[in-house]
């Protein structure tokens, strides 16, 4: 695999690139169950969760149903593009590291369009004229490059993962282009409006979110099943090569904290 990871990964930082192969590399331990989950640190993992729940039923809840009360839809709608057009050099990067010409093509026409008619990013006009959003991340590269999934992790403040997705999640904060590209105060600003965005997704898909949080026997077992069945859908989906709108299941666990 060293021969296909490109030369980008030179600038990764040693602290972030230790923490990848840590991750990567405690992927290794343990087997999966036969109901196909690995999850040897589930003492752990518990421990996190319950913190995770807190932080949502104290601070991101509420905070996500004020933001869904104040701002209205319309407002909202502007910002979730913004997320959508920021997190576009992202997915072309990882497109290209996946040798997924056709999409990194899409993804590029995208963020033209979006820059352009969409009033910098304002309005999300390449969904208007036919071409819907292709995301992707450095957990599907990992995937691609035939990176395990590893042990599943419950990751503070992020929620459910596994370990190539923990890796693919540092690497895709850490050398995102658009914080590469802007100066300090407008990558800050960025971050805020995605941040922003994801309180909006916390919103929207409350009902779920709490159905599985606050009203399941087994919040942490419900959770984790969800997140492995969705994420193993999703990157099977990609695989075969259909869109997002072929997809009937809805992750309400994708990065609900902001991250």
């Amino acid at each position: 695999m060293g021969l296909r990871i490109p030369l980008i990964l030179d600038r990764f930082p040693r602290w972030a690139f230790a923490l990848t192969i840590l991750v990567v590399v405690s992927g290794c331990a343990g087997s999966p169950q036969p109901d196909g989950i690995n999850d040897p640190y589930e003492p752990t993992n518990r421990q996190v969760h319950a913190f995770n729940r807190g932080v949502d039923r104290i601070l991101v809840g509420p905070a996500a149903k004020g933001y869904g009360t104040i701002v209205p839809m319309s407002a909202q709608r502007v910002v979730g593009n913004v997320a959508r057009t920021l997190d576009l050099p992202g997915d072309i990067a990882n497109n290209l590291l996946q040798a997924n010409v056709a999409d990194a093509a899409t993804n590029s026409l995208r963020l033209a369009m979006n820059l352009t008619m969409g009033v910098v990013g304002l309005f999300d006009a390449a969904t208007a004229l036919g071409l819907p959003s292709q995301p992707t991340d450095f957990g599907e590269t990992l995937a691609i490059w035939g990176v395990g999934e590893g042990v599943y992790l419950e990751v503070p403040l992020m929620g459910p993962s596994t370990a190539r997705d923990a890796a693919g999640a540092v690497v895709d904060i850490v050398l995102n282009p658009t914080r590469l590209a802007f100066p300090n105060r407008e990558a800050n600003a960025a971050s805020i409006a995605k941040l922003f965005a994801r309180l909006g997704d916390r919103n929207r898909y409350a009902e779920t979110v709490e159905s599985i949080l606050y009203e399941s026997a087994d919040s942490y077992a419900q959770a984790r099943l969800l997140f492995l069945q969705n994420r193993r859908f999703e990157l099977g989906r990609q695989a075969l090569g259909t869109t997002a709108q072929d997809d009937a299941f809805i992750d309400p666990y994708e990065d609900p904290y902001g991250q």
